[in-house]
């Protein structure tokens, strides 16, 4: 008997170590969620107590209109990403990939007709989040999401995850894409509800973009330059009535999806 309750002793021991340890890392951890603000070793331990959800966030370097500053994407995606790994919770987010598919050099196409637009060819591209990504599974990571804030490569998102996924199948390790983040998430059809006409929505550097930088910062947009887009300006739509309130709309639309979908991916690759 008193060997019985020696090891039953022994073994709530080590679980009040083990949760006094838990608790000790949680409360020296910073509170943040992006790794680029941890320490090696704060990285790790976060893993270790079951932070293994990274996000992947890809926005771009590109032209924005005579209005709207060149990081628009960038400062947009990591806002989003911070907010959809706090909603989540034990999620942590990578650095922002800033260079993505703009355009052909020579001749300049697309955006690169355009000072400030750096690209990439796709197939860089596609390598660099591949390797992202194999760099996440390395460290501890079990499940990786890729959202873009960007059209030009969703579907290299995709191409990636999917190879990665039936690669590592089996492993525990698994490689989602959120394509509802940018393409299905209602902000669009909700600024038609506002009185927005669909010229003035547009597809690039328009009321939805110009919106959303308001929210976030209004030092990102030239108030003074707004102007109607036209081919010469790298506009496609009208910013004129765009309005931080409209932003906040538009981000919260972002958001939403976002989470919604991961808690999806989430919940079926855990029955797999």
């Amino acid at each position: 008997m008193r060997r019985r309750e020696f090891i039953t002793a022994c073994k709530f021991a080590v679980l009040i170590a083990s949760a006094l340890w838990t608790v000790a890392v949680i409360a020296q951890t910073p509170d943040t969620v992006f790794i680029e603000e941890l320490t090696w070793p704060e990285l790790r331990d976060a893993i270790s107590i079951g932070k293994t959800t990274v996000i992947l966030p890809v926005g771009g370097t590109e032209q924005n209109g005579p209005h709207m500053v060149i990081g628009k994407h960038n400062f947009i995606v990591k806002y989003t990403s911070e907010q959809i790994a706090r909603r989540l919770g034990n999620t942590l987010v990578a650095p922002v990939v800033t260079y993505v598919p703009e355009g052909n050099l020579n001749p300049p196409t697309s955006h690169m007709r355009f000072p400030g637009t750096i690209t990439l060819p796709h197939e860089h591209f596609i390598k660099l989040i591949e390797f992202a990504a194999r760099s996440f599974k390395l460290h501890g990571f079990k499940d990786i999401i890729f959202i873009g804030d960007h059209g030009s490569y969703q579907d290299d998102m995709k191409i990636v995850a999917d190879q990665l996924s039936q690669e590592w199948n089996g492993s525990g390790v698994r490689v989602h894409f959120v394509p509802q983040y940018y393409n299905d998430n209602n902000f669009a059809g909700w600024l038609e509800t506002q009185g927005i006409t669909k010229r003035e929505i547009g597809s690039h550097a328009s009321i939805t973009d110009t919106s959303q930088l308001l929210a976030l910062d209004p030092k990102y947009i030239r108030m003074e330059k707004l102007v109607e887009g036209v081919p010469e300006n790298g506009i496609s739509g009208d910013p004129r009535r765009a309005n931080a309130e409209m932003g906040k709309r538009g981000l919260e639309f972002k958001i939403e999806a976002g989470v919604e979908q991961i808690r999806r991916a989430l919940a079926t690759s855990q029955t797999k």
